[in-house]
């Protein structure tokens, strides 16, 4: 046993009591046929001519059923007599190259075979033009500019780094997405706390000198579920995504508990959010640009996921991780995001445990001002999966008083095996 083990040994971990978070849970039952709706708008129908070639993008977020998302508006691009492929639409995701890139969209289900289309990927852009103000060089991927057409496609959500009136979504997509590492570094390069402004002014500027033919907006529920599918023409995607993201802010899920001592995250990844944990969720973000979330003493973060190719973005914003977390880490994935967004805090290194157990064990230790033998604790599996999550027994009287709380388990230990790691 070493100095950290011995001075950790004695740290109690209490019991938790599983629980599951109530949300509204609206959603879309028949996913292709509302879609088709949506693209059968003769608006939206009528930009498709026979014979185009049109990009459609391809994000790196974890969107519910974006791959048969994508297959059907390819569908219906052929059916309409063109001819489709989709192209990486990520900024510097996927290590800032066209084949990290590509292995993105593949570890998503978005693939050539599936979606019935080729996949083009480069990190090569072209220069379209420049912003009407300050006269800033906007630029799009190659195969993207050259397209006779580019489809958008795209979940509008809260951001987890500023707050504006385009956040995530279809303006987003269009200034970093189709920026690739050159456009995001372009706009990055202005600093974070600028994006709010950036964003429709790159945006326009891309809307007025690219072939943009229309763009599909989704919103999801608490439970990552679509529950809205908006098409919109080149013109409405300015004026109507601000009330998409509203609508998307008043559906974004919450942990239902505002103080405690400690936050345990069990897996992080871009598949969960870009910055590995979503911030909304967590409360940890990595600028003063915006602020939500629980508002937690210590994070502790114990794994990632394996959809993320070791990417370990937002570890930074944890105080302490697991050894294993640590050694799944591939720097050459986790940099290029943050060379390019500027922003750095949220990939330093934090304090580095052993096992589960005494990541926890000191991130109980190191809270001040609480009571050690009954630490408030929340347990979740990631920052996207909080329906059903766990916590200690200094809140389970607080969670039998809420209407929004369904107690599923009494309080019990947690079971470690013998390297001190989560059954």
């Amino acid at each position: 046993m070493g100095v950290v083990s011995d001075l950790l040994k004695d740290v109690k971990i209490p019991k938790m009591a599983k629980v599951r978070q109530i949300f509204p849970r609206k959603k879309i039952e028949n996913l292709p046929e509302y879609l088709r709706d949506e693209l059968l708008k003769q608006q939206i129908k009528n930009t498709i001519k026979p014979g185009m070639k049109i990009a459609i993008t391809g994000g790196s977020r974890g969107i519910t059923s974006i791959a048969l998302i994508l297959k059907q508006v390819a569908d219906f691009v052929k059916e309409q007599g063109a001819h489709p492929f989709i192209i990486p639409a990520m900024g510097s995701h996927g290590g800032a190259t066209a084949e990290g890139q590509v292995e993105v969209l593949e570890s998503l289900g978005i693939t050539e075979e599936f979606c019935g289309c080729p996949i083009k990927a480069t990190m090569e852009t072209n220069q379209i033009g420049v912003t009407a103000q300050e006269q800033l060089p906007v630029f799009i991927d190659k195969y993207a500019a050259q397209a006779d057409g580019i489809i958008l496609v795209n979940r509008v959500k809260p951001h987890p780094a500023f707050r504006g009136p385009y956040e995530s979504g279809l303006m987003k997509m269009m200034t970093i997405g189709l920026g690739k590492q050159k456009g995001a570094e372009t706009c990055h390069d202005i600093g974070i706390r600028h994006l709010a402004r950036l964003i429709p002014l790159f945006g326009n500027a891309i809307l007025a000198n690219a072939n943009i033919l229309f763009g599909i907006a989704l919103l999801e529920n608490p439970f990552e579920e679509t529950c809205g599918i908006v098409a919109l023409t080149k013109a409405e995607i300015p004026v109507k995504e601000p009330a998409l993201l509203l609508e998307a802010k008043a559906l974004m899920p919450r942990i239902l508990f505002d103080d405690i001592d400690v936050l345990v995250v069990d897996k992080i990844g871009k598949n969960y959010s870009g910055d590995g944990m979503d911030p909304n969720i967590t409360g940890r973000f990595p600028t003063d640009c915006a602020s939500g979330g629980i508002n937690a003493q210590r994070v502790a973060i114990l794994d990632l996921s394996d959809e993320t190719h070791g990417n370990a973005n937002g570890l930074g914003m944890s105080d302490m991780v697991t050894r294993r977390l640590f050694d799944k880490m591939d720097l050459e994935k986790v940099y290029p995001n943050s060379l390019t967004s500027r922003i750095v805090c949220n990939i330093k290194i934090p304090m580095i445990l052993s096992s589960d157990k005494e990541t926890i064990q000191a991130a109980i230790l190191t809270c001040t001002e609480t009571d050690k033998n009954a630490p408030t604790i929340v347990r979740i599996p990631n920052s996207l999966n909080i329906e059903y999550i766990l916590i200690s027994e200094a809140l389970y009287g607080k969670a039998k008083a809420m209407t929004d709380i369904e107690i599923i388990e009494e309080p019990k230990e947690l079971l470690f095996d013998e390297s001190g790691n989560l059954w």
